[in-house]
């Protein structure tokens, strides 16, 4: 019995942990352990560090179809600039800066972070869902805690549908050319 509880408070001590008598009698006799202390929110440990520059912003990249976004990050009054025009100027229709604004409303920060994003290729949709990805990678450089609720949502995993390649022997990718008997 009492190599049992010396190797319990050999094991204790290996981990960082103080083995207390109670605990160690207690798995020595095959009772089970007293439960520990639940960890709090504020002494849980933060995987991720903040990713800032000099400047206070927070960058990342986006990607959607062929549209390659460049975004910044940093606390101001919900501003969206996307290649030196504002959000309504460049995203005219209501969906795309619908699209835009979508991870700030997940992790409940709308309006209050301003965006500076480059965007270039593909057509619109695929450059408002190139600003999304980045505005979200951001965020979660920016503030890591917001990490979990952005990812469960799905504007972390960059979107990979694109369109799909011409095939030889087709009119398109899968359309055959029409085929006629006589």
């Amino acid at each position: 019995m009492s190599d049992n509880r010396q190797s319990l408070s050999d094991l204790a001590s290996l981990t960082g942990q103080a083995a207390t008598q109670p605990q160690a009698a207690a798995a020595a006799e095959g009772a089970a352990p007293a439960p520990a202390a639940p960890l709090s929110a504020e002494a849980a440990p933060v995987l991720r560090e903040r990713q800032v520059d000099a400047q206070g912003r927070a960058y990342a990249t986006g990607r959607r179809k062929d549209a390659v976004a460049r975004v910044w990050i940093k606390p101001g009054s919900g501003k969206i600039t996307v290649n030196g025009r504002d959000q309504e100027v460049y995203f005219a229709r209501p969906t795309l800066r619908l699209v835009i604004n979508q991870p700030f409303g997940v992790a409940d920060r709308e309006g209050q972070y301003d965006v500076v994003a480059t965007v270039s290729g593909g057509g619109l949709s695929g450059q408002a869902g190139a600003v999304k990805h980045g505005i979200a990678q951001a965020l979660t450089r920016f503030e890591p805690v917001l990490r979990s609720p952005v990812k469960a949502a799905g504007f972390l995993t960059r979107d990979s549908r694109a369109v799909e390649r011409k095939k030889y022997g087709k009119a398109k990718a899968r359309r055959s050319f029409q085929f006629s008997k006589r």
